[in-house]
């Protein structure tokens, strides 16, 4: 019998056009014989899901919705919602309230790890390697010449809960800081000021695959930018080559750092992590967990370069969920 699965996508965040894009892909490539699939959007002035070009309002009570007459509940839902509320957590512990399963880990590792100050602070004691960082709350005294002598320049500063390099600037001189940190507040209201570490920067997907950690080929990433920013992510203003350019060494060395990550914070479906090598071992910046779903995105191509297809990938991500 078929399951019905609502693909929720879009969001409160300035991610949600991206969300989007991955939500459709997802809805293309899952498997009609064995899912219906429904396009749910998800904003802050409307819970809807999309049907012949018309509207339904989803029930927020039991998260279902009647479609010319119809009553649709759903066995699980399929999360492509980058950033708030489907990355942080928040929609997921609606859903774990009413007793849906979903295809992202649970609430709590979810709101963990995108909150990059406190993922990169419970990764820390077990030896992995991050950049030196100073944290910053709105609100908070900003004294430049503290920041410099703890984290250095050239420095960059991010939102702290936020993705898609949204927030995000490299600075190279003092002066620029406080201009910086006042885009990075335009985002989010704690932000992370990270030093700059130069070295060769790497992707590393890790899922749940039919119940098994699986480390997906790494991907290199050569931005044309000075960073890999919005337009290199998402514009084409950057090479990324899978499989990555490393030693055997070095890809032993961050699978095994990713695969960690992974585990010490009892994630489960997609997450793609970043690295840096730096004097030959790889810092972690942050772990993504509703990665890019697009054909052209990290992830997927990842998968495809391990014989995975994207049916295969997002039926798994909700099989798993199904059975857990």
């Amino acid at each position: 019998m078929q399951k019905n699965i609502a693909v929720v996508m879009g969001g409160y965040s300035s991610e949600y056009l991206i969300s989007l894009k991955s939500g459709s892909v997802v809805m293309n490539h899952l498997n009609k014989t064995l899912y219906n699939a429904y396009e749910v959007h998800i904003f802050k002035e409307k819970w809807v899901l999309l049907f012949d070009n018309k509207e339904f309002e989803i029930d927020r009570h039991n998260f279902s919705t009647n479609v010319n007459g119809n009553k649709i509940q759903f066995d699980c839902v399929f999360n492509a919602i980058h950033g708030t509320p489907g990355e942080d957590g928040q929609f997921l512990s609606y859903l774990e309230l009413i007793g849906i399963p979903h295809t992202s880990a649970p609430s709590y590792q979810m709101a963990l790890t995108f909150n990059k100050r406190d993922c990169l602070s419970v990764v820390k004691p077990y030896g992995i390697k991050t950049a030196e960082s100073y944290y910053l709350n709105l609100g908070d005294p900003i004294i430049t010449s503290e920041i410099v002598e703890k984290v250095g320049l050239p420095c960059f500063v991010k939102a702290n809960k936020a993705g898609s390099s949204f927030g995000i600037s490299k600075v190279y001189k003092t002066e620029e800081l406080e201009y910086a940190i006042e885009n990075s507040f335009k985002e989010d209201d704690e932000i992370i000021i990270e030093s700059f570490l130069d070295g060769k920067e790497v992707s590393v997907g890790v899922i749940n695959y039919k119940g098994e950690t699986k480390v997906l080929p790494i991907t290199e990433i050569v931005s044309e930018n000075d960073f890999f920013d919005y337009e290199a992510k998402y514009q084409g203003a950057s090479q990324e080559i899978t499989p990555a350019r490393l030693t055997k060494d070095e890809q032993q060395k961050v699978e095994a750092i990713a695969k960690k990550a992974y585990e010490i914070l009892r994630m489960s479906g997609f997450s793609r992590s970043e690295f840096i090598f730096k004097n030959g071992e790889p810092h972690m910046l942050e772990m993504n967990t509703v990665p890019g779903l697009t054909e052209e995105s990290i992830l997927p191509q990842q998968a495809t370069e391990a014989g995975i297809s994207l049916e295969d990938l997002f039926g798994n991500a909700i099989e798993m969920a199904l059975k857990n």
